[in-house]
Parts: C-alpha cells; sequence; structure tokens
C-alpha cells in the first residue's frame, strides 16, 4: 500500500512540475523575493527526490540505501534538463536556463543529503 502511494505521489508530483514549468506565468505577482524561480526549481527537486527514493525504498529489500538514493538524483537532475529542453522547443514564453537545471541539482542533492543522514538514524521500512 505504501508503495503505491509514494508512487502515485511522485507520479503527480512530476506533472505538477511540468505544468508549472512548462505554462506562461508572465503575469503571476510573485513579490519581491530575489531568485525566488531558483528556490522554487530547488523545492520541486527536493520533493521529487525524495518521493522517488522513498517508493524505491519501499520495494527495496536490501537495507543499502546507495541505489535507490542513485536513481532517484539522477531520475530527478534528467528529468529537470529533460523540462528545460522542453521549455527551449515547445513554449514561446519560457527558455531553457542552465541555472535552473544548478537549482533542480541543488534540490535533488539536498533531498539525498537529508535521506541518507535520516536512513543512518533510522530504520527505513
Amino acid at each position: 500500500m505504501r508503495k503505491q502511494l509514494y508512487f502515485w505521489a511522485a507520479l503527480v508530483w512530476s506533472g505538477i512540475i511540468t505544468f508549472f514549468c512548462l505554462v506562461q506565468l508572465n503575469n503571476v505577482p510573485l513579490g519581491n523575493v530575489s531568485n525566488l524561480d531558483k528556490l522554487v526549481h530547488a523545492f520541486f527537486h527536493f520533493v521529487l527526490t525524495t518521493l522517488c527514493f522513498l517508493f524505491l525504498k519501499s520495494r527495496s529489500f536490501n537495507l543499502n540505501n546507495r541505489k535507490p538514493l542513485l536513481f532517484s538524483f539522477l531520475f530527478s537532475v534528467f528529468f529537470g534538463i529533460a523540462i528545460e529542453v522542453a521549455q527551449g522547443l515547445l513554449t514561446e514564453t519560457r527558455q531553457a536556463d542552465v541555472f535552473d537545471v544548478i537549482a533542480n541539482m541543488s534540490g535533488a542533492t539536498l533531498s539525498v543529503l537529508l535521506c541518507w543522514l535520516f536512513s543512518l538514524n533510522t530504520k527505513f521500512k
């Protein structure tokens, strides 16, 4: 049951990321926070990486967290790169940005570090 919850949560979250990264947001007031879009990218990929890890870990009987962590990180990074490519190719109002990819990687990295630290202190089941 938990496996399915993590799977669907990761799938829905991927859809949310895709939607918000490809839709036109020019008229949305974002306040006066410097680099808010980079924080949003990092948050999106922090959550995505965490959900992917929880799904993969719930499927694994092995106590080793390296493979689920690595796969979750790589999936998040390559998904983020694919979204940036799609922005450049499929939209007229959005553009690909290497700094968005760096923000995505930062969120994914933070997730991996926290999942790893948390798994050192607990038994993921």
